[in-house]
C-alpha cells in the first residue's frame, strides 16, 4: 500500500479489487458520520457518451450532514462545492487507488474564515479513512 498527499487530496492504493475498496470505503465514510449522495461510474458514462474504454473509476459524492448544515449555515452558496468528492479507480497495474478531496484546499477558494474549521474538521475524517483503508 502507498499513501500520497498533494495539494488538493489524499491518497492510498490498495493491492485489492475496486468493488473490494468501494465496499470498505463505503463502511469507513458510514463510521465518521459520511452517507454517499451521489455515484458516478465514470468508465459506463464514457462508454455510453463517447464509446471510448477507460479502466473502473466511481466517483462517490460522500456528505456529512452535520457538516454541510454547518457549512450552508456559515456560507449560502457552498453548495456549490458539495458534496465532498471521493474517487475508487482502477490504476495501470491493476490496484485500486482511493482518493478524497481535500476541503480546507477547496475552501480556500471561498472569502469565509467561518468556513475553515468545518473544513479542518471534515478534512480530519477524510484523512482517517484514507489512512484506514
Amino acid at each position: 500500500m502507498s499513501e500520497t498527499k498533494t495539494a488538493y487530496y489524499f491518497a492510498r492504493t490498495l493491492p485489492v479489487s475496486l468493488e473490494e475498496a468501494e465496499a470498505r470505503v463505503r463502511e469507513l465514510l458510514q463510521q465518521e458520520g459520511f452517507g454517499v449522495l451521489t455515484e458516478i461510474d465514470v468508465q459506463a458514462t464514457l462508454k455510453k457518451k463517447l464509446n471510448v474504454d477507460v479502466r473502473p473509476y466511481k466517483i462517490l459524492g460522500a456528505c456529512n450532514p452535520h457538516f454541510a448544515h454547518q457549512a450552508l449555515q456559515a456560507e449560502p452558496h457552498i453548495g456549490t462545492m458539495l458534496p465532498c468528492n471521493v474517487i475508487v479507480r482502477q490504476t495501470e497495474d491493476g490496484q485500486t487507488e482511493v482518493a478524497a478531496i481535500d476541503p480546507v484546499a477547496s475552501m480556500q477558494a471561498v472569502d469565509n474564515p467561518a468556513l475553515r474549521p468545518i473544513a479542518e474538521q471534515v478534512r480530519e475524517r477524510l484523512q482517517r479513512i484514507i489512512e484506514r483503508l
